[in-house]
């Protein structure tokens, strides 16, 4: 008496287990024409440039994130690159993108209690901080 009870309950719990299983692999509906249903989006473009170079940047965890470039457009010269690192020595991180024409900046110091307002007479200064 108790070996049939034992196997009609093995056998009611072996059903409820293959029901649940049913139940939570047939919910995905696939689309027979390879088109990617509403809703679903298609993976994200790599991205290039001056994305890929402020995406590494910010990949560093700094807590403020500065872009310079000169104010004629022109790239960056040897003397821009010294006359930075000379008046911003508290940047950790930089990084020469767009050609040569602008050079991002990552730092923990926030340069504004530094000699950001000097760099400005000569640069174009961006905050992407907070973008």
């Amino acid at each position: 008496m108790v070996r049939k009870l034992l196997t009609s309950s093995l056998i009611i719990l072996a059903m409820l287990l293959a029901g649940i299983l049913l139940i939570s692999c047939g919910g995905q509906n696939s689309s027979s024409s390879g088109q990617p249903k509403a809703g679903q989006s298609s993976p994200a473009q790599p991205k290039v440039g001056f994305e890929a170079d402020l995406e590494y940047v910010r990949k560093g965890q700094y807590t403020y994130v500065w872009v310079f470039s000169r104010k004629d457009g022109q790239p960056l010269d040897k003397d821009d690159g010294a006359y930075l690192r000379t008046n911003a020595h508290q940047v950790v991180d930089w990084v020469t993108t767009e050609q040569g024409k602008k050079v991002i900046a990552g730092t923990n110091f926030d340069l504004a209690l530094g000699n950001l307002e000097l760099l400005k007479k000569r640069f174009v200064v961006e905050d992407y901080t907070s973008r």
